[in-house]
């Protein structure tokens, strides 16, 4: 090779590299899931008078989640059918539904929103977000303490899921019932949550 065509040819490489290294990098756009009902259960105790703390959970929610596993980023917006609610208990359920609680008639569920926060490792370890329950909406952040996202067996999308924690008080909700016998407001939420890339 002559030197003008050694000379040429190291040229094209310099501006060859100059162009790649200034290209757009890509990454993975957001994915959005739908919550899986059948494995989506929040769970909750509750004090009863200082005596115990009873469990329930609600066996019906839906909703979609936004997350890029890439940056971490990402969103919840979940639905909860509080007439779903089971303490295992018929009677308790019931009260828990009706005119004195929950008063299902005229505010049939409960909604949860929020956005992924606290990224280590390119994970979530937060949701900060707000809980609209009885008519009021307040902040209520919860913990993940695990997320992780596998190919479905089944339906060859994506699949995710994640247990999260968080608490809050009922009387900031305007459900102060039992609180004059001695009961405790603080509720405790435990989260279990899958979800299934959309088609």
């Amino acid at each position: 090779m002559t030197p003008q065509k050694t000379l040429s040819a190291l040229l094209a490489a310099v501006v060859l590299a100059s162009i790649t290294s200034f290209a757009p990098v890509a990454h993975a756009a957001p994915q959005t899931y739908d919550i899986e009902p059948t494995h989506t259960y929040p769970s909750f105790e509750a004090d009863h008078m200082g005596l115990s703390y009873w469990r329930g959970k609600l066996t019906k929610s839906t909703g979609t989640i936004v997350y890029d596993k890439a940056t971490g980023a990402g969103s919840v917006d979940v639905k909860m059918d509080l007439a779903s609610i089971d303490f295992g208990l018929p009677a308790m359920n019931a009260w828990a539904t009706g005119k004195d609680f929950f008063n299902v008639s005229q505010n049939p569920s409960a909604t949860y929103k929020g956005r992924f926060d606290a990224v280590k490792a390119g994970v979530p370890t937060q949701v900060t977000g707000e809980l609209t329950l009885n008519g009021k909406t307040r902040p209520l952040n919860l913990t993940i303490h695990q997320l992780k996202c596998i190919p479905h067996p089944l339906h060859k999308r994506d699949f995710c899921g994640a247990d999260a924690s968080g608490s809050f008080n009922r009387e900031d909700f305007g459900l102060a019932a039992g609180k004059d016998w001695g009961f405790k407001m603080d509720v405790n939420l435990r989260i279990q949550v899958e979800a299934v890339a959309k088609e």
